[in-house]
């Protein structure tokens, strides 16, 4: 099998729950972001507007009220994770980048997934630890949303879809699960 740096970084990648509180540097986050800006969208629309968190204080109180906004969401698991004390949804990660897509858009979700996914690729790439975390999204169902959204500067006309939490890992990574088998069907 044909084996590069690129393709290497893909199978290296591991979602890191376990961050130092050191700041990352200003290069390595304009590097993230660049990766994300230079994700494909549907018909090059480039839709989305990602929102910069570095303030601990913030982040926290994002945490305690998309918990809250989760405890009455149908789902078993999401509730037992809202409930849970112990976990803060960002892991203690000192970055955390909100992806937002323009509703008008053609392809909103799907362009802001290959934005989010550039950006765990690229952190991976520079030695950064990097977690995909959705559940900053009910923090737009809680009855204080609007506030967050203006707090968060989101443009009107915009919705939050993801989000990276990223910074220096605080252990290295597991070796990936074997991947499960029969997913991939020829036709030829």
């Amino acid at each position: 099998m044909i084996i590069n740096e690129t393709l290497q970084t893909i199978k290296n990648r591991r979602s890191i729950r376990s961050f130092k509180e050191e700041q990352i540097t200003e290069e390595e986050l304009q590097t993230v972001l660049e990766a994300g800006l230079y994700a494909p969208s549907a018909v090059n629309q480039q839709a989305w507007h990602f929102t910069v968190i570095q303030n601990q204080e913030l982040l926290n109180r994002l945490n305690l009220h998309a918990k809250e906004a989760a405890k009455t969401f149908d789902d078993e698991h999401i509730r037992a994770m809202a409930n849970n004390d112990k976990l803060h949804i960002f892991y203690g990660a000192p970055t955390v980048i909100l992806v937002s897509g323009k509703e008008t858009a053609t392809s909103i979700e799907s362009d802001c997934a290959a934005a989010n996914e550039n950006m765990l690729l690229a952190a991976e790439s520079i030695g950064l630890g990097a977690c995909w975390v959705n559940l900053i999204l009910f923090l737009f169902y809680h009855p204080d949303a609007n506030k967050f959204r203006q707090q968060l500067g989101i443009p009107d006309g915009f919705k939050p879809v993801c989000s990276v939490a990223l910074g220096y890992k605080k252990a290295n990574a597991v070796n990936a699960p074997a991947r499960k088998p029969n997913r991939v069907h020829y036709i030829r």
